[in-house]
């Protein structure tokens, strides 16, 4: 019998070893259990019955490793099904006749070729995972994906030496634990040689013994070293980060020394105008790029002060986010328009209880700031007191490239749009073949150039660097950034969504953006999310999510009222296919809502299925979005 010690759920240990144990008890035929050890506790081990899944290894050395020949009626396997009966029944499935059908099922039904990843979602110790996680992908030659986690396959695909973490974060109140996933993650990256744990929760935290350490033990060991900088070629790494963690493989982007921080020290001096005697305050999350660039590098090059703030923006209460404006005299704020959307669900009243006479601009980034949620947080919450200003980029960027330029002169700004290029941007929109696009004309917004923010490279990828980013446009080597949008007749750049969220309906293009824009002009809207949704007579039509403003309820009249806004505002094509209520929209923890997710509950598969569009955001959180608004769905 093979086993793990332990198997892991949601970032919890799930003890296997005395389940092992009991099931053996009473099973004389076995002579010998294999236990892969994972988890960092103890193990009870079985003289003479139980050895190490090295051991075992160990034991094969020397041994002749060909192939064994089968008759084909032989056993391939033995599954149990129907076990929740008296008796379970144990299918077999033989060498011949089983592998025959399911490579020609991988073959006929599902495609697979062998340059192929192939990932099915299921456990593997169900028959999809036998036949379709391991038979089918070694009988064709192509990349299976047995999926175990976020964190262990960028630490496995980044050959980290170390990992830092803490053993618990917090989520509006309450305990997190990190130290179970990180176990997880590092069982299978035998690169790490090293756990460096800050403590700061109260429960006990297992440390594994020569690898782990406490952050404290890590300090002490730099006492009578030197402490000076080291000097690096501008062109050396100073972070790698994962962007498009949705699809099987994440793009893990490399910024440099050099050309990186050139670049997020001017847009910090030319978009946003900070200065060392800013308080800065970057609401992201600190492990997206903006929380790197604009948390981190820009404030400590210029010099000023930035705020690393834990936590939800509407905890413990809805005055959270001016509470801190008004306590640590902030001057600057980057947020995202989740946030500002987050906010307009409880309307004014917490900003009127707050000074906020220290802060002089506000910066929104992560997706486009609707018109009617610029025109709230702008005219209503900060009472036209600020400029908030749109701006666009992306992981691969470092920094800004679509803006306003706040810090060189500020344009007028035009609500819904990022404004222009910035310096160094040399920008385009083109067509499915390449054509450059006029004025107001949607297609595929593209660089044409490299700047010093631009990551130059994908970790270990050359040949994917260039296929997904340069080689995109038929006819042109330009950067493809993947997003819709248009450049008016005055330079400036509207988005319109991701090029793979496009909705069509009846031969019209309709972005994601614009539908959910059209929404937010509804004083009951507080949020709106889109997709399309495959539809026989016109190809495809809308399906929509709304969350409401506090003191709003549903009802048909108010969906009769949101569908007719919609018309009113974008025509009669902007069909409506279903309108359903919600009390959140999934997102990414960098704040951009994950539509793959709400094409998944209409469409009724799980997210992990739909693997063409590519956002950031882990699986996880993914299946966990999915799930609750399915739910959230069903009550409505």
């Amino acid at each position: 019998l093979f086993c793990t010690d332990v198997t892991y759920r949601k970032g919890k240990d799930v003890p296997l070893k005395g389940i092992v144990d009991e099931a053996v008890a009473n099973a004389p035929a076995v002579k010998q259990v294999v236990v892969l050890r994972r988890g960092a506790a103890a193990v009870s081990m079985t003289a003479g019955r139980d050895m190490t899944w090295q051991d075992f290894l160990a034991k094969a050395k020397g041994q002749d490793d060909a192939h064994v020949e089968c008759e084909s009626n032989e056993p391939a396997y033995i599954l149990a099904t129907s076990g929740t009966t008296a008796k379970p029944k144990l299918a077999v499935h033989t060498h011949g006749g089983y592998q025959v059908y399911v490579y020609s099922m991988a073959k006929w039904m599902f495609g697979l070729r062998p340059d192929d990843v192939w990932w099915s979602t299921s456990d593997i110790g169900w028959v999809v995972g036998h036949s379709y996680i391991v038979f089918a992908p070694l009988l064709v030659g192509c990349a299976t994906i047995a999926y175990e986690g976020a964190l262990g396959e960028r630490v496995r695909l980044a050959e980290a030496k170390a990992l830092f973490c803490t053993d618990v974060t917090y989520r509006k109140g309450k305990d997190v634990p990190l130290k179970g996933i990180v176990d997880e993650a590092v069982s299978n990256a035998p690169a790490v040689e090293q756990v460096v744990v800050l403590r700061r929760g109260a429960a006990a935290v297992s440390m594994t013994a020569g690898r782990d350490i406490t952050w404290q033990d890590f300090l002490a060991k730099a006492t009578g070293h030197d402490d000076a900088h080291v000097e690096c070629e501008s062109n050396e790494p100073a972070y790698i980060l994962a962007t498009s963690g949705t699809t099987a493989k994440p793009k893990l982007a490399v910024h440099t020394h050099g050309g990186y921080q050139v670049y997020v020290y001017s847009m910090a001096k030319w978009m946003f105008a900070l200065r060392p005697d800013d308080v800065w305050w970057s609401t992201s999350d600190i492990g997206w790029v903006v929380g790197h660039s604009y948390i981190v590098f820009a404030p400590l090059l210029v010099g000023c002060a930035t705020i690393a703030y834990e936590g939800a923006l509407d905890h413990p209460n809805a005055e959270t986010f001016y509470a801190i404006i008004e306590r640590d005299r902030v001057t600057g704020v980057f947020t995202s328009p989740t946030a500002a959307r987050l906010l307009m669900r409880y309307g004014t009243e917490p900003a009127r209880k707050h000074d906020l006479a220290t802060l002089e601009r506000v910066f929104c980034a992560g997706e486009v700031l609707n018109a009617p949620a610029w025109e709230w947080l702008q005219k209503e919450a900060l009472q036209d007191k600020v400029p908030v200003i749109d701006h666009y980029w992306q992981t691969e960027t470092g920094g800004p490239v679509v803006g306003n330029p706040y810090g060189i002169a500020q344009l007028p700004i035009k609500p819904g749009s990022g404004a222009i290029p910035l310096a160094g941007i040399e920008a385009a929109v083109v067509d499915a073949d390449g054509k450059e696009l006029g004025p107001n004309e949607k297609g595929i917004f593209v660089i044409k150039r490299p700047f010093p923010g631009l990551t130059a490279r994908l970790w270990a990828e050359p040949e994917r660097y260039a296929r997904d980013y340069w080689e995109r446009v038929p006819g042109k080597t330009v950067y493809f950034t993947g997003d819709a949008a248009s450049i008016d007749e005055d330079g400036y750049v509207w988005f319109s969504g991701r090029a793979d969220e496009i909705i069509k309906i009846a031969d019209h293009r309709i972005g994601t953006i614009e539908v959910e824009t059209a929404f937010l002009r509804h004083p009951a809207v507080a949020e709106a999310g889109v997709t399309g949704r495959p539809d026989e007579l016109r190809g495809q039509v809308i399906s929509a999510f709304v969350v409401l403003k506090q003191g709003h309820q549903p009802s048909e009249k108010l969906r009769q009222e949101l569908i007719a806004t919609v018309r009113s505002e974008l025509g009669p094509l902007a069909v409506i296919g279903e309108l359903n209520f919600v009390d959140m929209l999934p997102k990414t923890r960098s704040g951009k809502i994950m539509r793959r997710v709400l094409k998944a509950v209409i469409l009724d598969k799980d997210p992990g299925d739909i693997s063409t569009i590519e956002d950031e955001g882990s699986v996880e959180e993914a299946r966990e979005a999915w799930t609750d608004m399915k739910r959230e769905v069903t009550k409505t």
